[in-house]
């Protein structure tokens, strides 16, 4: 099977396994604010990660490319929704371009139709200093996303099956390239153990898409002979993540994604501790069945709802969200409690 190939079967793969709702989320709840002296015309979503002004915290994550003239389109009506919304965007790898010239127009486009947008470039954490230099340029991208991938590389049956030198050669990245680089997973959490260890880089900030969204080790499983199902529920639940991320490291900008559906999702990831919050796998189903002007559509909805829920909980701007007090329940909680967090210090903000 040709990478191109592949490329447009995860398209299909991960609109039929669609998401799984263990993000943790649904046992984060707001404390209710009788008195939040705020106006909805003084909310303000702008935000900042790793040192890149965004007008939103909301911004599509890395999805697709490298597989011919169908991601080439949907990339092109991807970055037509972000322009007309106003967020940024961000590719996916861009390794199947740097091996095969052909396929740099499904990335190219991306640019192209978004000329003022702020755009990340994406590769793995295989990629060189010059793989990561030529990523950049061929979008003109504003930041770099390395992408960890273990699980789906170990699922998938052609995948690498050694992760040697992985940190070193982020770092390295992240020294010599003159914009920020950003450590995300892809679907599967990061923990404290690999903050702390990017922590000691000059990366800008990690995504850290936790499980419950899109599940690649399913999507790799639907291509297998032999399943490895033990992998298919393997990961930390995103909400989870962000605050194992944040209480290891706190000075880090930390982004939320991993199976956020609406804006109660983003808000709930924001107050947890997240300054910007990616969404995939639910913008792509809005893409894909109804296409480009319902993707601005339901991105501006998200807007003006995630508004509506800060001016709810007395939050002006995004960094206020940090101080509003949450309450943690069910599997969330017991996670967090035996990983050393401290659930009940949230509720007490």
């Amino acid at each position: 099977m040709t990478r191109a190939q592949r490329k447009r079967d995860h398209i299909q793969y991960a609109l039929s396994t669609g998401q799984n709702r263990r993000t943790g989320l649904d046992d984060i709840t707001f404390v209710h604010q009788s008195l939040p002296d705020t106006a909805l015309e003084e909310i303000s979503i702008q935000t900042e990660i790793g040192g890149l002004s965004l007008g939103s915290p909301i911004f599509i994550n890395a999805m697709t490319g490298g597989g011919g003239r169908e991601t080439e389109r949907i990339n092109g009506e991807l970055a037509l929704a972000a322009k007309e919304a106003g967020v940024a965007m961000a590719v996916g790898s861009q390794m199947s371009a740097l091996k095969n010239p052909e396929e740099r127009r499904s990335f190219k486009v991306v640019r192209r139709l978004y000329r003022d947008g702020i755009i990340l470039a994406n590769l793995g954490s295989e990629a060189t200093v010059e793989q990561a230099e030529a990523a950049v340029e061929m979008v003109e991208a504003n930041a770099l996303q390395i992408h960890l991938n273990v699980i789906q590389e170990l699922t998938m049956p052609e995948g690498d099956r050694s992760f040697k030198g992985a940190l070193e050669r982020i770092g390295l990245i992240a020294d010599k390239l003159p914009v920020p680089v950003i450590v995300k997973e892809t679907g599967f959490g990061l923990g404290r153990e690999a903050i702390k260890k990017l922590a000691a880089l000059p990366v800008a900030a990690v995504d850290v898409s936790g499980f419950g969204g899109t599940n690649f080790a399913a999507v790799e499983n639907k291509r297998r002979t032999k399943r490895l199902d033990y992998f298919n529920s393997w990961g930390i639940p995103t909400a989870a993540a962000i605050v194992e991320c944040k209480t290891a490291v706190d000075q880090l900008d930390v982004i939320a994604s991993g199976g956020l559906q609406n804006s109660l999702d983003v808000a709930k990831s924001l107050a947890l501790g997240a300054a910007a919050a990616g969404m995939a796998g639910s913008l792509l189903s809005v893409l894909m069945e109804s296409g480009a002007e319902a993707l601005a559509a339901e991105l501006s909805s998200l807007h003006e709802d995630l508004k509506l829920i800060m001016c709810a909980v007395g939050a002006k701007k995004v960094t206020d969200l940090h101080k509003v007090p949450l309450i943690l329940s069910g599997e969330t909680f017991h996670w967090l409690h035996i990983r050393g967090c401290d659930p009940a210090a949230l509720a007490q903000r």
